[in-house]
């Protein structure tokens, strides 16, 4: 949601403010999701599940993290300043999801885990789709001798 500050025409920061609306919903999904398998452990369960450290912090509360266990931060999402930069760093993000997404699956047996995992994959690539386009409406609008030479945020020489 960040990004869309510096795009430079309006259905560019609509998809943004679309997608990153979304993912918000996405995080709730995920930690409601964890709250549920984790909310009823026993101490036994949880030193058999390895959580023990997890525990020791956060009890079964939800704390944003990798499977390494790399807490959350907003240093994962990349601000370039550069709309056709940023677009890159948010096609990527999606893959990514999507494949985590798709590691989970592999794992996952339970169908209340395994439903809203699916649902959620069907959104990545739908939100990478939609990062597609923004970055044709980006192109479209560039000038071919300048494609790589030029970030439209900041040296747009059409003032609007």
């Amino acid at each position: 949601m960040s990004q869309r500050y510096v795009m430079p025409y309006p259905e560019l920061k609509a998809i943004l403010t679309d997608v990153g609306t979304e993912e918000l919903a996405h995080l709730e999904m995920v930690s409601t999701i964890v709250y549920q398998l984790t909310r009823n452990l026993t101490p036994e369960q949880i030193k058999e599940g390895g959580f023990q450290d997890y525990f020791i912090n956060h009890t079964t509360g939800i704390f944003p993290a990798d499977a390494n266990g790399m807490p959350f931060s907003a240093m994962t999402i990349d601000v370039a300043g550069d709309p056709i930069t940023d677009l890159h760093e948010d096609l990527a993000a999606e893959q990514k999801a999507r494949t985590t997404y798709d590691n989970i699956l592999r794992f996952a047996e339970d169908p209340d885990v395994r439903d809203p995992i699916k649902f959620l994959r069907q959104r990545e690539v739908v939100h990478y789709q939609r990062f597609g386009e923004a970055l044709r409406i980006i192109t479209d609008h560039l000038d071919s001798k300048n494609f790589y030479a030029l970030n439209p945020a900041f040296d747009n020489t059409k003032k609007k």
